[in-house]
C-alpha cells in the first residue's frame, strides 16, 4: 500500500538506470508499497481529537442507561464524529448483485476490519441487514490495548436503523452479540416488533417522532449512550440520508478499479440536494489499482 495524499515529494527518486530508489526497507516512498500492519493502518484512520460537544440547543436528550459493555463515560461531552465507509467501482455501482464484495479487495477488508476496531459503533440500515448477512462485531486481539486506552468496550456495538423493525431476530446479531445489538426506531413502530426485539436482548433506542428515524435525533441518541466514535457502513439509502441532514462528517471511499454496468445503487440515494456539499480530501492511499480516499467535511 502506497500513501499518496498528503505526500512530501510528488515523485520517486531514481537511480540513473531509471529503477526506483528505496526499496522495502531502504526508506522513500517506495518503502510504502508494501502490506500495511494494522497498526499502521489505525494510525492512518484514527478519528480525530475529542473536541467538546458544542451541539445547538433543542436536540432531544434521551439520557438511556448504559449499554452493558459499553463505556459511556468515555464519550459523554465529546461531539460525536459520524463516518461512513462504502466501495464503489468506476462507473458508480456500490453493489454487484446486491452485495458489495464482489467489487471489495484483501486491502479493503483489512480498511473495513481496521475502522470497525476503531468505532465505538456501527450503525447500518435494516435493508442492509438483510441483504449482507449481517453478523455481531467480533474482538479483535490486534485492536484490544488501543481499544482500552481510549475507554472502549472490547467490540462495537452493532446499531440498526428500521422503522418497521422487519428483522429475523433469532439470528447471531441479535441473540449472541459481545454487545448488545442496539435497535433505532421511531416513536411510532409497532409495540409488538419492539417487545420482540427486546426479548431477542436488543436494546431498543427511540429516535424520531414518526415511523422511521431521524438522522439527527440518531447521532445525538448515540453519544446520549457514550457512542462517539460513530460508523456507518450504509446502505446508500441510509448513508443519502445522513448527508441530506448534513451530519455526516468523514466518508471512507474505496474506489474499485472495476466497471459493472447494470443499475446498481450508487454509494448514497435519496432526492438531491439543492446545493452539492463539498468534502475536503484528508488523505488518499493505493493498493492494486485500488484507492482509498478518506474525506472529511471543511
Amino acid at each position: 500500500m502506497r500513501r499518496l495524499f498528503p505526500v512530501t515529494d510528488q515523485t520517486v527518486p531514481t537511480h540513473s538506470a531509471g529503477s526506483p530508489l528505496g526499496a522495502p526497507g531502504e526508506g522513500g516512498d517506495a518503502a510504502q508499497d508494501r502490506e500495511w500492519s494494522l497498526d499502521e493502518l489505525a494510525d492512518a484512520y484514527a478519528y480525530p481529537e475529542p473536541v467538546p460537544d458544542s451541539s445547538p440547543e433543542g436536540l432531544p436528550d434521551s439520557s438511556p442507561e448504559s449499554v452493558p459493555g459499553s463505556s459511556p463515560e468515555s464519550g459523554r461531552g465529546r461531539r460525536p464524529w459520524l463516518r461512513a465507509n462504502m466501495v464503489s467501482t468506476l462507473d458508480g455501482a456500490a453493489q454487484h448483485e446486491g452485495r458489495s464484495q464482489p467489487i471489495s479487495t484483501a486491502a479493503d477488508m483489512r480498511i473495513f476490519g481496521t475502522l470497525r476496531g476503531l468505532a465505538d459503533v456501527v450503525v447500518v440500515g435494516a435493508e442492509t441487514v438483510r441483504l449482507e448477512g449481517y453478523r455481531p462485531a467480533r474482538a479483535r486481539a490486534e485492536f484490544a490495548r488501543r481499544r482500552e486506552a481510549a475507554g472502549q468496550g472490547p467490540a462495537p456495538a452493532v446499531a440498526v436503523v428500521t422503522a418497521g423493525l422487519d428483522l429475523d431476530f433469532s439470528l447471531p446479531l441479535f441473540t449472541s452479540p459481545l454487545v448488545p445489538t442496539l435497535i433505532l426506531t421511531g416513536a411510532a413502530a409497532a409495540p409488538d416488533r419492539i417487545a420482540a426485539a427486546e426479548r431477542a436482548g436488543a436494546r431498543v433506542v427511540i429516535a424520531g417522532d414518526g415511523m422511521g428515524v431521524e438522522p439527527g435525533r440518531a447521532v445525538r441518541a448515540l453519544a446520549d449512550l457514550g457512542h462517539t466514535r460513530l460508523l456507518t457502513e450504509g446502505g446508500p439509502r441510509l448513508l443519502g440520508q445522513f448527508v441530506a441532514a448534513g451530519v455526516l462528517d468523514e466518508l471512507c471511499l474505496t474506489l474499485s478499479p472495476m466497471l459493472t454496468v447494470g443499475d446498481a445503487q450508487r454509494i448514497a440515494g435519496g432526492p438531491s440536494l439543492a446545493v452539492p456539499q463539498r468534502f475536503a480530501l484528508a488523505s488518499l492511499l493505493e493498493e492494486e489499482g485500488f484507492l482509498f480516499g478518506r474525506y472529511r467535511r471543511p
